[in-house]
């Protein structure tokens, strides 16, 4: 072949070749909280390539034509995972009333800014456990219409009639006669046929997880905060349908008995957990069972529960007990070695303020590095998902800085400077801090 035709080759080779990406950014970070080991390594750097982590270096280095961002006065850490919120709600004492005056356009704009909020805070994942108007926002987000963290959305909880997320609970007999009693379609069920219809129609619908109630809980509109309400049966028929689908499952649960079925019926991880004990414990242990506790929404409601007319009077009960329960029955699984995934329930509390869960979960004992664990790697894990919550090369570029050491000042969680999600800088230091829930409230 002449030399000619060999160079026209050559080149052709090279304008059809997949490039290497460059180097879009550098973060200089003083310290680099590793999710894996639970220590902090100091002078790291992050070079970030199409939104994902190309590589972390020792020391301060340069790429030529990357953007530069001056963290060295922080700690990055890998996005927090919140693993139980519901961005498409905030309690207030108005909450059962506006089910029947507010339409599914009012919640949805409402969930845009709890998202922003959400993120803004450090959370770049988290796992929405009931809430229809989520599935649409998990979209809007994955399309760049609307700023917020990834999701893996639940959509409509799964309950027994009467249960904790049956969506006609404290409605009068004259319009629940109009509406109908809830089916699987609606995420209610009695028996083990509806149970996996009901994990069929989250299919349709486009979830990524299951959530189910197995106990009653403490902010429906009945009585009861921690009876059974699923049957060992009905929890592995929706568990059984769920991984045909690839979806893992968390149960609501409160009650020991509720666990128990949930338990052995297969679930993921337990949510809340309040009256777990030494045999629960165990139980948990030997199927692997995750534990999420959701501290926050137990201190928010305990509190509340004080407050005349926050809480309708067949709800503030429950509110009072059951949360002021939950920090103790942390410590105690912490203590027996359950393996523990970081939520908080936000939407029973106001959403951007999920850090302080990790306040509480030291006043508690659990040292502050397995928190931030619990919050990355561990959360990565109970999401099965390998793009999240560690900062490796790879992975998604979701880093977190926080200013000094925060293993040694735990509260900096709450003075988050600097949020990267997928390569994208959301918020960086010097930027106007998000409104506080006392300012919004006033609004």
């Amino acid at each position: 072949m002449p030399n000619r035709l060999r160079l026209a080759a050559a080149l052709a080779v090279a304008c059809t070749a997949t490039p290497a990406f460059a180097t879009d950014s550098v973060l200089h970070c003083g310290s680099l909280f590793d999710a894996r080991s639970g220590r902090i390594h100091a002078e790291r750097s992050v070079l970030v390539a199409d939104g994902r982590v190309e590589a972390v270096r020792d020391g301060f280095v340069e790429a030529p034509g990357a953007d530069t961002v001056d963290l060295r006065g922080h700690t990055c850490m890998p996005g927090w995972i919140d693993l139980h919120v519901h961005l498409g709600s905030e309690s207030s004492p108005q909450s059962y009333s506006e089910g029947f005056r507010l339409d599914p356009e009012d919640y949805a704009f409402r969930a845009v800014g709890y998202a922003e909020k959400t993120l803004q805070a450090g959370f770049t994942s988290v796992r929405d456990l009931g809430g229809e108007v989520t599935l649409a926002l998990r979209d809007a987000v994955n399309q760049g219409l609307v700023r917020g963290p990834r999701i893996w959305a639940a959509g409509k909880s799964i309950a027994t009639t009467g249960g904790h997320a049956d969506p006609t609970n404290g409605i009068n007999a004259q319009l629940a006669h109009l509406i109908g009693p809830p089916g699987p379609t609606e995420g209610v069920v009695n028996g083990t046929d509806d149970a996996r219809q009901a994990v069929r129609q989250r299919y349709k619908d486009g979830s990524d997880v299951i959530k189910i109630t197995a106990t009653g809980g403490v902010l429906s509109y009945a009585s009861s905060g921690d009876a059974p309400q699923f049957t060992v049966d009905e929890v592995r028929a929706v568990v059984d349908t769920a991984s045909d689908y690839g979806y893992r499952v968390a149960a609501h649960a409160h009650g020991k008995e509720g666990m128990r079925r949930a338990i052995e019926g297969g679930v993921t991880s337990i949510e809340h957990g309040t009256y777990m004990d030494d045999e629960i414990i165990a139980l948990m242990k030997e199927h692997g069972t995750w534990y999420v506790p959701t501290l926050y929404a137990g201190r928010f409601v305990a509190d509340k529960a004080k407050v005349d007319g926050y809480f309708p009077e067949v709800v503030r009960p429950k509110a009072a007990r059951i949360g002021a329960l939950l920090q103790q029955t942390f410590r105690h699984a912490w203590e027996s070695g359950v393996k523990i995934g970081f939520g908080t329930d936000q939407g029973v509390g106001p959403h951007g303020d999920n850090a302080r869960e990790f306040l509480y979960m030291t006043e508690a004992g659990m040292p502050a590095a397995a928190a931030f664990q619990a919050a990355t790697v561990r959360a990565a894990e109970v999401l099965g998902s390998d793009e999240v919550g560690v900062l490796e090369p790879g992975r998604f570029a979701d880093v977190v800085a926080v200013p000094g050491d925060p293993l040694a000042d735990v509260e900096a969680v709450l003075r988050v400077d600097f949020v990267m999600k997928g390569g994208d800088v959301v918020r960086q230091p010097g930027d106007r801090a998000a409104r506080t829930t006392t300012e919004t409230a006033s609004r």
